[in-house]
């Protein structure tokens, strides 16, 4: 029993020193307007209350112009010009190596041309002239990070595996899929609008009641999820859309191309969220193999340390409201 508690407390620190909220990405426009001006938009999340200590660095030759900066919901948007062909040299975003938050760079030119990339933390800077991605595949690879390093989502998804036998993990991950995606969709195109704050609450508390439900499931009792696993996925799927959805409304989607981006996000989010259930269920069979009693143990410690977490996550999103 001292070892569980160890292992348990070892586990609540662990997360609770990882962002436990939304990876949210950050985001540069640059549009140029005239000869060799641009008009410069610079949005980057709010996480925790605090500001990131990340900013784009441009080329020595530009000139940067006072900026505007205003909050919009959990974001700051800073608005200036600069003037300098940019053409050459490289954008720097300073300070992001020591973040989990990646960078869409996007920059039109008079001419027509559009250029765009995906910074990320382990090489943050964008090269001019050099070749880039489209938009369409930043989007997909913001929806694979965003259940690789959103620990909760990837933490119940986790929690669903251990809940369901396999021959339900098809049907429950549909479900769960076409939940978020619709409240995902919604709230990505501003039909519904609801505070990031409670959803997080909202989904730690979907976590702490997955870690309830597994307890139940193990020690023979007859658990809601074991009667409706398709309705309680569905539920709080659509719980966990609106998390999703916060990643975008944050930067926002690119004109014109506002459904195809949506989709590849998704997708991004789906093969994110299938890899992880494939490594999942492959370790807790390797674990099988290997002793019965090994996997047992194992299935308690996450199970108990997923509700733990949940918990501390609870307070301290609902925190803010309290003190």
């Amino acid at each position: 029993m001292s070892r569980l508690i160890l292992i348990l407390n070892f586990w609540v620190l662990l997360f609770s020193s990882a962002t436990a909220h939304e990876v949210r990405p950050a985001y540069l426009s640059i549009t140029e307007d005239y000869i060799a001006e641009f008009a410069v938009i610079w949005k980057q999340p709010i996480l925790d209350g605090k500001r990131l200590r990340i900013e784009p660095i441009f080329p020595e030759i530009c000139t940067k112009s006072n900026s505007k900066r205003s909050i919009e919901n959990s974001t700051i948007i800073e608005k200036f010009n600069l003037k300098c062909e940019l053409i050459k040299g490289e954008i720097v975003i300073s300070g992001l190596e020591q973040t989990m938050t990646d960078v869409i760079i996007k920059i039109d030119y008079l001419s027509g041309k559009r250029n765009t990339s995906l910074v990320k933390p382990n090489d943050p800077k964008f090269i001019l002239g050099a070749k880039t991605s489209t938009i369409g595949n930043n989007y997909l690879s913001i929806g694979i990070d965003h259940i690789l390093k959103g620990w909760d989502h990837l933490l119940f998804i986790i929690g669903l595996v251990l809940l369901i036998n396999r021959k339900q993990i098809l049907g429950v991950a549909t479900a769960f899929t076409v939940a978020h995606s619709l409240t995902l969709g919604l709230a990505a195109f501003s039909i519904i609008n609801l505070p990031s704050q409670p959803v997080e609450i909202l989904i730690a508390m979907s976590i702490v009641l997955l870690g309830i439900e597994i307890m139940r499931k193990k020690s023979g009792a007859t658990s809601i999820s074991s009667k409706h696993p398709y309705y309680i996925a569905l539920l709080i799927g659509l719980i966990h859309g609106c998390g999703f959805a916060g990643a975008l409304a944050d930067i926002g989607l690119p004109k014109g191309m506002e459904l195809f981006s949506l989709l590849l996000f998704n997708l991004g989010v789906e093969l994110g969220q299938f890899a992880v259930i494939g490594l999942t269920i492959l370790a807790l069979t390797i674990l099988t193999r290997v002793s019965i009693d090994l996997r047992k143990m194992t299935e308690v410690i996450l199970t108990y340390g997923i509700s733990s977490i949940g918990v501390f996550w609870i307070i301290e999103r609902a925190s803010n409201y309290i003190i």
